[in-house]
């Protein structure tokens, strides 16, 4: 019996690690982590979170375990998410028992779209919002050229695992370069919109959304440590603006 709990312990321990990871809100890895315990015949299952790590006690036969796990940011990846809650919902419904779960768990892999798709719609999505503050196709195609460039930044320097904070800054200064020419050519009938719509694909609004819920559910600590690196991500942003305008003597939209 207890080399079951052992394993439950380190079954559920994992699946939040993942979700914690991965970007899923405080509320929903709590809720899971207990659900998949009480799915294993767990009597009690105790949850902790903090911003980097989570501690996981189980109770079965008047027996506790209790386990850390570390949880370094691997980016937003909603498929991991989705993929361990349809493990959890298996659990409850008897069709997995916990020994199935962890093998299902362990082939989980974060795959994630092809980079030239993401460049594209994400070039197409910020030209559309130059397009619909009222920039003609001049605008619109400078926009797409700026922000595609941009992320293509963003992702080679992802993929090279730079800090998320230089990222950013780093790819708000190519994008910001790229469009401060529309203004220094006079490109379109309003090319100050293209460096106000090209950055928008910056904007932390995950980690922001985040944060809220997970204040407003009491995951108070969490969501001061979300809304704290969100911000840090904004001021990093704004570094990165600024540097282009700096050096390209353009200020101001």
């Amino acid at each position: 019996m207890i080399s079951k709990q052992r394993a439950v312990s380190r079954l559920i321990a994992q699946a939040g690690q993942m979700l914690l990871a991965h970007g899923a809100e405080s509320t929903l890895v709590g809720d899971i982590m207990r659900r998949m315990g009480f799915a294993c015949g767990m009597r009690e299952v105790e949850v902790s979170l903090s911003a980097s790590s989570l501690v996981v006690t189980t109770v079965y036969d008047d027996h506790c375990i209790t386990t850390t796990r570390s949880c370094p940011d691997k980016g937003l990846n909603m498929r991991v998410v989705t993929q361990v809650q349809r493990i959890c919902i298996m659990m409850e419904r008897n069709l997995l028992d916990h020994r199935m779960a962890q093998h299902k768990l362990d082939t989980i892999s974060p795959k994630r779209y092809n980079r030239w798709i993401v460049i594209l719609m994400i070039g197409l999505s910020c030209a559309s919002f130059s397009r619909l503050a009222g920039g003609d196709w001049a605008v619109f195609a400078m926009t797409f050229i700026a922000s595609a460039v941009g992320m293509g930044a963003r992702q080679e320097m992802a993929s090279r695992h730079f800090n998320p904070l230089l990222n950013f800054a780093a790819t708000a200064f190519v994008t910001s370069l790229i469009s401060t020419q529309a203004i220094n050519y006079h490109i379109g009938n309003t090319p100050t919109l293209v460096m106000a719509s090209s950055v928008l694909m910056l904007v932390p609004g995950f980690p922001l959304i985040n944060a809220v819920a997970d204040m407003l559910k009491g995951y108070v600590n969490m969501g001061i440590a979300r809304f704290t690196f969100a911000s840090l991500l904004t001021l990093s942003i704004c570094l990165g603006i600024i540097a282009a305008m700096r050096i390209t003597g353009i200020w101001g939209w």
